[in-house]
């Protein structure tokens, strides 16, 4: 038997040479019985040319015929369509890309359509370019371990979702031993964002050496019986020390004028379409905050007779127009215990390197509180806001949905809505008995508090 091939390939040409036309019948052909030279060049590879063009013809036919995406990917109108979109991008349009680095002003970064002038030849514009993209000098600030990763993973991606996939903003990791690769691997895959992994100073970290340790194991003891939380932990009160005085003075943040504390295990609720940092920035804001509430008296006994110290000592730190009525109900005689929650905090790093609030946390730290008591940097950080700001420069961010453990700020009627946010607005912490929100409200007089209403 002879191949399939040359079967074809004879019947094609059996009339070829039409001097002398021959028929060979079944049987391997003999290239000697054909004296024309058209078929003597079917000796050559090029016999196979036309057996080749018919196999893709065939071939062509049977997918057309069997698989409808093949036939529309193939149609010729598909094809000229592709090749005539491809002509107008690439001759018919001017390509407007960024500069490789933002130029800066005034803290605000500037991302700007890159200079065509220079450009040979006449060029024509069919589609409008992207506005440039504003941003403030601002970075997304998480403290943890190691071993925090999936709850960190969690408010990533929460974050991402709701809001940095639009605004791309920077991450800064702190921890007080280096990041393993893992928690750098996974850390990294979920945003498009530049990531940057610190590790905290010792001296900014551990209790200090001038301590008390008998005077500091007791009060931890004496807040033990009265089951307080955290009341035996040391790492608890390194932290709330670090971030009360230490955390913006980490070398990863110096560049950096804005902040967004993120904890892990948080969630976001809603979508943020507009850039909080830029209406912190546009509107003088110094710190913003989502939940308030009351802290424990019994872990900050000593804390406001050493702010009262403080502020005999320095009272021209304290401006006019301030909001110590958020702090206390006669006065300033007494610390009534609201402050705002610190695990959410979009604030000024620069109103924490001030002058006023550094000598205020030198002083709080002279005393020792944060370990023989557990003042916490949520009633530092509220005190000082109170006091050294003026009350319209401290915000109440009621658009941003946010949970931590057992609290939750859920946006109501329209803004939820609006935002498309998925919390129950039954869970609002705000008007429950135990929020300071009315406290912040009252600061102002017939409803009169500014708001963000992007």
């Amino acid at each position: 038997m002879y191949g399939t091939a040359d079967y074809v390939i004879a019947s094609l040409y059996k009339y070829s040479d039409t001097r002398n036309p021959t028929f060979v019948p079944l049987g391997r052909p003999s290239m000697a019985k054909y004296s024309s030279p058209a078929l003597q060049a079917l000796s050559s590879p090029r016999r196979y040319i036309p057996l080749a063009i018919f196999t893709l013809i065939i071939g062509h036919y049977f997918l057309t015929t069997i698989y409808q995406g093949y036939g529309e990917a193939t149609s010729i109108y598909r094809l000229a369509e592709s090749w005539r979109k491809v002509a107008e991008t690439t001759c018919n349009s001017t390509i407007f890309l960024p500069p490789k680095s933002p130029t800066s002003s005034d803290g605000v970064y500037h991302v700007q359509p890159s200079d065509t002038s220079s450009s040979p030849g006449p060029a024509t514009v069919t589609e409008a370019p992207a506005p440039p993209v504003r941003r403030a000098n601002a970075v997304l600030v998480f403290l943890s371990r190691n071993s925090d990763l999936a709850g960190v993973m969690q408010s990533m991606k929460y974050m991402e979702d709701r809001f940095n996939k639009k605004f791309n903003y920077p991450y800064v990791f702190l921890n007080d031993v280096p990041f393993n690769k893992r928690f750098k691997y996974h850390t990294s895959l979920l945003t498009n964002a530049n990531v940057s992994y610190g590790l905290i100073e010792s001296s900014h970290w551990n209790q200090p050496d001038w301590i008390d340790e008998a005077k500091a194991t007791a009060g931890r003891q004496w807040l033990h019986d009265k089951n307080v939380i955290y009341a035996d932990s040391v790492p608890y009160r390194n932290m709330c020390r670090f971030n009360s005085g230490f955390f913006f003075r980490h070398e990863l943040l110096k560049q950096y004028d804005y902040y967004w504390r993120i904890e892990p295990d948080v969630t976001f609720f809603c979508d943020l379409n507009e850039d909080p940092f830029l209406f912190m920035q546009d509107n003088k804001k110094v710190y913003g905050f989502t939940i308030s509430l009351y802290e424990f008296s019994e872990t900050i006994r000593t804390l406001w007779s050493a702010t009262r110290e403080f502020i005999e000592l320095y009272p021209e730190y304290v401006p006019e127009d301030n909001a110590m009525a958020f702090l206390s109900d006669d006065g300033g005689e007494t610390y009534n215990n609201c402050h705002f929650w610190s695990n959410f905090e979009i604030g000024d790093l620069n109103f924490w390197r001030s002058e006023a609030y550094m000598k205020y946390f030198e002083f709080l730290d002279s005393k020792g509180g944060f370990y023989y008591e557990r003042w916490g940097d949520a009633p530092v950080h509220s005190i000082a806001a109170a006091l050294f700001a003026k009350k319209d420069q401290i915000h109440f961010f009621e658009n941003i949905g946010y949970r931590h453990t057992s609290f939750e700020h859920c946006p109501t009627g329209r803004l939820h809505s609006k935002n498309k946010c998925w919390c129950n607005e039954a869970n609002n912490f705000d008007h429950q008995g135990y929020s300071c929100l009315y406290r912040y409200n009252r600061l102002w007089e017939r409803g009169n508090r500014p708001k963000w209403d992007p």
